[in-house]
């Protein structure tokens, strides 16, 4: 197995991690998306993401969770090959599928330290953040690099204004 497909992990691994990154008094920060064409602008939120904290965990949209948020043409890649990217950055330490249509169970259940999304979101829009901040946590938002979303992606490769 190679070194990225040991960051793939099913929700009971993942907590036996966490437990195991917490006992190493390590931050845990958590992000979730779709992830569906990873752009600069993916990379360098989780990139910045990850400075915040010491362990960053990617909870990342099924198939049907994505065709259910974004349409039935989407997603464009497939949720292994989608997994599998996340999982090959550095600074991801663990990438988990969730179905659901907001990442509040995984937030629940994971307890993060840190909840990020990028500044397109005001932070009492964030699922999961009175949960964070229940627990002594911080939500937070970090800038994203303007001019880069898949959909615009989507429209250029199309021929179409975004």
């Amino acid at each position: 197995m190679l070194p990225s497909q040991e960051k793939i992990v099913a929700l009971p691994q993942l907590l036996a991690k966490v437990e195991e990154w917490r006992g190493q008094g390590q931050k845990i920060v958590f992000t979730n998306g779709c992830f569906d064409i990873v752009h600069v602008g993916h990379v360098d939120y989780l990139e910045r993401a990850r400075l915040l904290g010491d362990k960053l965990v990617v909870g990342l949209n099924t198939d049907q969770s994505v065709s259910r948020l974004k349409g039935p043409t989407r997603p464009l890649q497939d949720e292994m090959s989608r997994i599998r990217v996340m999982a090959s950055f550095w600074f991801v330490d663990a990438v988990v599928l969730f179905d659901q249509e907001t990442p509040l169970e995984l937030i629940t259940a994971l307890g993060p330290d840190v909840l990020v999304k990028g500044d397109d979101y005001a932070l009492e829009n964030i699922v999961g953040h009175e949960v964070v901040l229940a627990r002594g946590g911080a939500a937070k938002t970090i800038p994203l690099v303007k001019g880069y979303s898949t959909s615009q992606v989507v429209a250029k490769i199309l021929g179409e204004k975004p």
